[in-house]
């Protein structure tokens, strides 16, 4: 009973997860889907493709259920699932993520939580895993990655928030005016957090 219990509540979370990273594409332009916006080129459409390769990974070959979408090996990785070239459209990509989903489903609705698993990428002694280890792992990569997704869309256009549903109308006057009273309280502490590092002697 507590088996089912477990495996209904991660799965149930990693489904919330999955959508809230898909719909963080919502409404955008294909340049502001792709272009990256960090340092490193994080960008949200190749986060969607890198957790959906993650995803057909974990659930597929780990348990001896490859994913039927061609993957590279695992050992020809390249970081070329963290971003899309021009010749992939974003459907190809967000419907690789929904089949995706649905092979790991299989995965989760047929195997116990018990069912054992083999990480070939991950180092000895943890290699040998069960289904239970893995849907932690990759809920805790979906979240990650959607976390990202959501600072990242909320530097494009502010917007924010998990679910359509619950998305707030911006007003632009109060959130500068938040934004000023934290700023202000950063620039006050600045001056008494260096007042109170002891000089070397």
């Amino acid at each position: 009973m507590i088996d089912e219990f477990a495996k209904g509540n991660l799965h149930g979370r990693l489904r919330r997860d999955r959508e809230a990273l898909l719909w963080k594409l919502d409404g955008l332009s294909e340049y502001d889907a792709r272009r990256p916006l960090t340092a490193s080129g994080t960008n949200l459409l190749g986060l969607v493709k890198h957790v959906a390769t993650v995803e057909a990974r974990y659930f597929g070959e780990v348990f001896g259920r490859p994913s039927p979408e061609p993957l590279c090996r695992w050992q020809d990785s390249d970081g070329s699932d963290l971003w899309a070239t021009e010749e992939e459209t974003r459907d190809q990509i967000t419907g690789f993520y929904r089949r995706t989903w649905e092979h790991s489903d299989a995965t989760v609705n047929e195997l116990p939580l018990d069912a054992p698993g083999h990480v070939p990428w991950w180092p000895e002694p943890y290699s040998n895993t069960n289904l239970f280890a893995i849907m932690i792992h990759v809920l805790g990569e979906t979240n990650r990655h959607a976390g990202h997704a959501d600072i990242l869309r909320e530097g494009l256009d502010g917007r924010t928030g998990m679910r359509p549903e619950h998305e707030q109308q911006t007003d632009g006057e109060a959130r500068a005016a938040h934004c000023a009273k934290i700023e202000q309280a950063a620039r006050s502490a600045a001056p008494l957090k260096a007042q109170k590092v002891p000089h070397a002697t």
